[in-house]
C-alpha cells in the first residue's frame, strides 16, 4: 500500500467517522420520526407499542452509528499507523 492509498483510506475512515458521529447525535429524531412514520402507515398503535417501536429504531442508530464510528477510527489509526511505518522505511533506505 502506498503512502497515498494510506491517505485515501485515512479519508474514508474520516468520513465513515463523521457519519457515525452525525448518527449517534441524531438518532433520537431520526428514530422519532421513522416511528411516527410507521404509525401514520399504520393508522395508530398502543402507547407502549408505539414507545417499544420509538426505542427500537433509536436503538437501531445507536448501533448502526457506534460501527460506523468504529470502523471509521480503525481505519484512520490503520492509515495512520502505515504512513509511519513507509515513513521509516524510506528514511533507512
Amino acid at each position: 500500500m502506498s503512502k497515498e492509498q494510506s491517505k485515501l483510506f485515512m479519508i474514508v475512515g474520516s468520513v465513515l467517522g463523521g457519519g457515525g458521529l452525525v448518527l449517534l447525535f441524531s438518532s433520537v429524531n431520526l428514530g422519532r420520526i421513522i416511528a411516527e412514520t410507521w404509525l401514520i402507515n399504520r393508522g395508530g398503535a398502543d402507547t407502549a407499542y408505539y414507545h417499544l417501536i420509538v426505542e427500537s429504531y433509536i436503538n437501531c442508530f445507536i448501533v448502526t452509528g457506534a460501527v460506523f464510528l468504529g470502523s471509521g477510527m480503525l481505519m484512520m489509526i490503520f492509515g495512520y499507523y502505515h504512513i509511519l511505518i513507509l515513513g521509516r522505511r524510506y528514511e533507512q533506505s
